[in-house]
C-alpha cells in the first residue's frame, strides 16, 4: 500500500499535472472538432479516423503512466558488488552510503542513485533510466503522431469554421459543418498551438533519445566519453586510447531497451561489453576523471553572506545575475568564514562544496540548504597554497575527531573510513 500510495503522489507535481492537462486538452478538442467536421457515424472511414486518434491518445497515457509509475529503477541504499575486491573500481555514494553500480549515478533531486540514469525529467517528475526508458521513448513517439494528428483535424476544422459563411452564400451547405462560438474558436486555437508545441518539442527530444538508445549511451555518459577523449588528447597519448564498453551495435542497442518486457535485460547491474572490455572499464574512466578534478581543486573562504537564490539582483548586483550559469544545479548558502572545495570556475560564479564545520560534524546536524552548487565569486577570496593546506589539515582533524567518537562500522574500521574519505580508497561523486 505504501508503495502504491507513493506512486500516485508522483502524479501530485506541477510536471505530470501540466503533462496530463495538454494531452487531455488536445484530445477532448480534436474530438470535439472532428464532431463537426468528420462526424464518426457518418461512415467507415470517419470512425476509423477517430478510432485511430483515440488509440494514439491512449497509447500516449498508457506509456506515460507507465513511465512514472515503474521509475527508473533504484540502487538499493547501501550496494556493495559481490566481490569485495570490485569495490576500488567503484565510487562510493555518501547520501547513499553505498557504491555506484556500473551506469549508476546519483540524483540530486530523487536523492537515490538511479541505474543507467539518462536525465531527471520534471515532466513524469522521475527520472529516466534502465526501467522506464521504452516507455519513456514510447510515450515520445505515440504523443507526436497523436498531437500531429490533431493538428491536422484541428487545422481543418479551423478552415470549415472560419469558411462557414462562404460555403453557406455559394451553395455548399455540406461543407458548412463547422459551426464556432466564441468559446470553441478559443478552444480551437488553444489546442491547436499546443499540438503543434508538442509535435515541435517532443521530437527534438524523440531525436535525441534516439540516438542515445542506438549508440547506447545515457546522456551522462556523453558527457563521461568526451571527456575521456580530451584527457587523452590533452595528454597526447595514443597508448591507451578509450573504447566505449557499451556499443554492441546499433541492433543490439535497440534489443536492450525494446523488449517484450517493455525495460531493459538483465537487473540494471550487470551489462554486455564489447570485446577488450570489462564491467568496470567506463567505472576506472570515471575515477581517473575524479582524480584530475580533485587535483584542480583550489580552496575559497567566505568573506561576506551568500544567500543562496538563483539570481540575488539586491545583493550581488544584474551584473552578477546576467552571467549565472544556465543550468539547474542548486545554489548553496555561505557565511563568512566557511571554507569552500571549488572545482568549477566562471568569471563571476564558482562551483563547490561546503566544508562543513566541526560543529555540524560533531552533532551530525548541517545548516539548511545544499552543500554543493554555485555561488558568486565575489564574496569568497582564494586562499594561499600554506592556508590551504592548514585548512585541509583543519578538516582532516575535525573529521578524525568525530570518527573517533563513533563506533558504528559497515565492514572496515572507522579510521580506513576516514581514509577512503579523504580520497585514499573511496571516490566520492
Amino acid at each position: 500500500m505504501t508503495a502504491e500510495m507513493s506512486a500516485l503522489r508522483r502524479f501530485l507535481h506541477w510536471g505530470p499535472i501540466t503533462a496530463i492537462s495538454i494531452i487531455k486538452c488536445i484530445t477532448l478538442t480534436t474530438l470535439y472538432m472532428n464532431s463537426m467536421w468528420w462526424p464518426p457515424n457518418e461512415s467507415f472511414g470517419a470512425f476509423a479516423h477517430q478510432a485511430l486518434f483515440l488509440l494514439l491518445s491512449m497509447l500516449a497515457t498508457f506509456n506515460y503512466v507507465m513511465a512514472t509509475i515503474s521509475g527508473p529503477g533504484l540502487l538499493p541504499k547501501r550496494w556493495e558488488p559481490e566481490n569485495p575486491k570490485d569495490k576500488e573500481f567503484l565510487q562510493y555514494c555518501k547520501e547513499c552510503e553505498g557504491y555506484k553500480a556500473p551506469r549508476s549515478h546519483h540524483c540530486r533531486k530523487c536523492n537515490r542513485c538511479v541505474k543507467k540514469m539518462d536525465h531527471h525529467c520534471p515532466w513524469i517528475n522521475h527520472c529516466v533510466g534502465w526501467q522506464n526508458h521504452a516507455y519513456f521513448s514510447y510515450f515520445l513517439l505515440f504523443s507526436i503522431l497523436g498531437s500531429l494528428h490533431g493538428s491536422v483535424v484541428l487545422s481543418f476544422a479551423f478552415y470549415r469554421g472560419i469558411y462557414r459563411y462562404y460555403y453557406l452564400t455559394h451553395g455548399l451547405a455540406h461543407l458548412a459543418s463547422v459551426q464556432f462560438t466564441v468559446a470553441s474558436i478559443i478552444m480551437c486555437i488553444l489546442g491547436m498551438g499546443l499540438a503543434i508545441g508538442v509535435v515541435i518539442g517532443l521530437s527534438m527530444l524523440l531525436y535525441i533519445q534516439l540516438k542515445t538508445i542506438v549508440i547506447n549511451q545515457t546522456g551522462i555518459e556523453i558527457w563521461i566519453v568526451e571527456k575521456a577523449l580530451y584527457r587523452r588528447y590533452r595528454a597526447e597519448s595514443t597508448d591507451d586510447a578509450f573504447v566505449y564498453p557499451y556499443d554492441l551495435g546499433w541492433r543490439e542497442n535497440l534489443r536492450q531497451v525494446f523488449n517484450e518486457e517493455c525495460q531493459k535485460r538483465g537487473d540494471g547491474i550487470e551489462w554486455a561489453v564489447a570485446k577488450g572490455c570489462d564491467q568496470y572499464t567506463l567505472t576506472r574512466e570515471q575515477l581517473a576523471q575524479k582524480q584530475e578534478k580533485r587535483a584542480r581543486t583550489r580552496i575559497y573562504k567566505c568573506t561576506a553572506p551568500v544567500s543562496g537564490r538563483w539570481l540575488p539582483i539586491h545583493s550581488q548586483g544584474w551584473r552578477v545575475c546576467i552571467s549565472a550559469p544556465c543550468t539547474d544545479e542548486p545554489r548553496i548558502r555561505l557565511q563568512p568564514e566557511d571554507i569552500i572545495k571549488v572545482t568549477r570556475f566562471r568569471r563571476h560564479w564558482l562551483f563547490g562544496e561546503r566544508v562543513l564545520s566541526e560543529l555540524e560534524q560533531q552533532q551530525k546536524q548541517q545548516r539548511k540548504g545544499y552543500i554543493r552548487g554555485w555561488f558568486p565569486r565575489r564574496c569568497v577570496v582564494a586562499l594561499s597554497e600554506s592556508q590551504e593546506d592548514d585548512a585541509s589539515e583543519t578538516t582532516k582533524n575535525s573529521k578524525s575527531a568525530t570518527g573517533n567518537g563513533n563506533g558504528h562500522s559497515h565492514g572496515h574500521s572507522k579510521q580506513q573510513q576516514q581514509q577512503q574519505r579523504n580520497g585514499h580508497s573511496k571516490k566520492y561523486m
